[in-house]
């Protein structure tokens, strides 16, 4: 990542506190919260992190999978996964996606799942003994620096992770980098629809996406075709209100009612979908670092 901040603390520091403290939490029993320990997190952070999953989903993974999941959306659902495939998971924290996905592709496929957690990643080996499947493997590493070889991999998941990156082009070069012609990036991310000012951008940025970060979708439409990519599309999955947000702008000294028509419906979580063109024999010099 680059030189970008929360607070005074570097974006990547910032984000690694995050996911540690949502991967003990977990372990308490606890689920985890994305916006952080206000009076009303619950409130706050109901529309974005909850009912994410069906519950025949949900059962198909521990519980403890379940309790540490900080994401946006569902891609398992979305990803249209096939047997033999194999899947790569950007960020895949207590590993709830990648064992999903590990069912979708079965014993022929492979679900890795990419996480810089320690916590995460220990939380993340402890749901794949407990599931009992054996096409798993949970790697340390950071998403704009993805330790596996050139068109390895035929999906590319990611759930609410791509925009905690302070270096967005350099991740979205190394999925297609990775990616074998004709594979597909398919992600849930937080996404800003139109223009808002700044200041408000920033707030509600915090709140859906934990830290600020989130693309405008012509932005992330841009990015992924100066990275490679074909076939590009955001379709909503959630649309999120100024109700929603309304607990939590009024913790952050914002008048909510005299912004309204400013937020409303501007962010969401989508479903980012792109391909890789088939007559992507490498990488090229457009898109590789």
């Amino acid at each position: 990542m680059k030189g970008s901040v929360v607070g005074t603390k570097p974006l990547r520091v910032a984000v690694k506190e995050k996911y540690s403290q949502a991967a003990l939490r977990a372990k308490t029993g606890a689920r985890s919260v994305c916006c952080g320990d206000t009076a009303s997190v619950e409130n706050c952070c109901d529309p974005i992190t909850s009912n994410l999953y069906e519950p025949l989903q949900a059962g198909e993974v521990p519980d403890l999978a379940i309790k540490a999941s900080l994401g946006c959306g569902n891609p398992t659902a979305l990803a249209e996964l096939k047997s033999g495939e194999t899947v790569l998971d950007l960020g895949s924290g207590g590993g709830i996606d990648v064992l999903l996905s590990a069912r979708r592709v079965g014993p022929t496929g492979k679900a890795y799942g990419l996480d810089m957690t320690d916590e995460m990643l220990a939380l993340a080996e402890e749901n794949k003994r407990k599931s009992g499947l054996t096409n798993v493997e949970f790697l340390k590493g950071e998403i704009e620096h993805i330790p596996l070889p050139d068109r390895s991999v035929d999906v590319i998941i990611s759930n609410c992770v791509i925009n905690l990156s302070g270096d967005k082009d350099r991740v979205l070069r190394e999925a297609f980098r990775v990616l074998k012609p004709g594979g597909r990036f398919a992600v849930s991310d937080v996404v800003v629809r139109g223009d808002v000012p700044a200041a408000i951008k920033k707030n509600m940025e915090l709140w859906v996406g934990c830290v600020a970060g989130a693309l405008t979708d012509y932005e992330y439409v841009a990015k992924l075709a100066r990275a490679g990519f074909d076939d590009i599309s955001i379709e909503p999955t959630r649309v999120y209100g100024v109700q929603d947000a309304r607990a939590f702008l009024k913790g952050e000294g914002i008048d909510v009612d005299a912004v309204a028509h400013e937020v409303d419906g501007k962010f969401i979580s989508g479903f980012v979908r792109a391909t890789k063109p088939i007559s992507a024999t490498c990488c090229g010099p457009a898109c590789c670092a």
